[in-house]
């Protein structure tokens, strides 16, 4: 395990995180991915002298450090090592002034080679938030048909070279399996050389890997219902993503609480529609994105987007 006193993450955008949940003395707020407790320590600076706050994670040793974090705000959090996807279970509706769901993997997590997020480190291909269950990259990769492989990368990844990839993996895995970090990174470069590019011919693939082993798309798709019917009238979510489909869900999710009218299948047809109120609205039209100081300091925020819903209702 690693040393919960090294976790080290910068939050994203705090400032702006902060100016669209507005936090106040007597509040109480989520943070659904409390990471090492950046954002978490904002908020509770910002809404003392009685804001309270619940943070989650699904990395146990996040939350270890959340606690050192935290600790000048003692009596006003509370921490769990749980997913925010599972918040419908146990937050009560209507509880939370306001919530934050920060999408991004910590520096902690990339630079810690045991956990195997990162191809630039030598680690076993693990990938898992939680690693006391659920199914490791190396599973995927030793275990899935290719066409599997390949709609896995191309869906999650964008990966343009997924089915050569993918046939690639079944030739290796043949020989041997697939289990470090750098046998999965050359074997990529090998396929879909680098040529110019600015970033490693291999990150879509890790990502689309990571992305499947903690099956983030649709843990984002059941959490941001369940933290959203933890918020009161008025309260409001922020979501930081960062990357085009995380983005995409959070917009059609607050283009169905935006909208005026309910549908009665998955497909919005006009003549089936069904006038209702509106349930929500959007604080900023556009996706929020960090500032050039911001960049300078922080290379890793640059593709971060925040969007943020404000609930209606009385």
């Amino acid at each position: 395990m690693g040393d919960e006193r090294g976790y080290s993450h910068t939050p994203v955008m705090v400032a702006e995180v902060l100016g669209m949940l507005e936090p106040k003395s007597g509040c109480k707020y989520l943070d659904g991915t409390v990471g090492g407790g950046g954002h978490a320590v904002a908020i509770l600076a910002a809404s003392g002298p009685d804001g309270w706050l619940l943070g989650l994670d699904r990395d146990a040793e996040a939350v270890r450090a959340a606690v050192e974090r935290l600790a000048p705000f003692a009596g006003r959090f509370e921490l769990r090592h749980a997913s925010f996807a599972d918040a419908a279970a146990w937050v009560p509706a209507g509880s939370f002034d306001g919530a934050l769901l920060d999408l991004g993997i910590s520096s902690y997590q990339l630079e810690t080679a045991e956990r195997g997020f990162s191809l630039q480190r030598d680690g076993p291909l693990d990938m898992r938030f939680d690693r006391s269950m659920g199914t490791t990259a190396a599973q995927l990769l030793n275990q899935l048909e290719v066409e599997e492989l390949a709609r896995l990368f191309w869906e999650l990844g964008g990966e343009r070279h997924a089915r050569p990839i993918a046939r690639a993996i079944e030739r290796e895995r043949r020989v041997r399996p697939l289990e470090r970090t750098p046998q999965l990174a050359a074997l990529v470069e090998r396929v879909a050389r680098r040529a110019g590019r600015h970033t490693h011919p291999a990150t879509k693939v890790f990502q689309a890997l990571r992305l499947a082993v903690n099956d983030e798309l649709g843990s984002l798709r059941r959490g941001l219902a369940a933290v959203w019917g933890g918020l009161r009238p008025g309260g409001r979510l922020a979501v930081i993503s960062f990357h085009s489909g995380e983005d995409r869900v959070v917009r059609e999710f607050g283009r169905g609480l935006v909208r005026d009218y309910e549908v009665s299948a998955e497909v919005d047809v006009p003549e089936l529609r069904r006038p209702r109120a509106s349930l929500a609205r959007w604080i900023t039209r556009k996706a929020v994105r960090p500032g050039r100081a911001e960049l300078t300091v922080n290379a890793r925020a640059r593709s971060a987007q925040l969007r943020c819903l404000e609930k209606r209702g009385g």
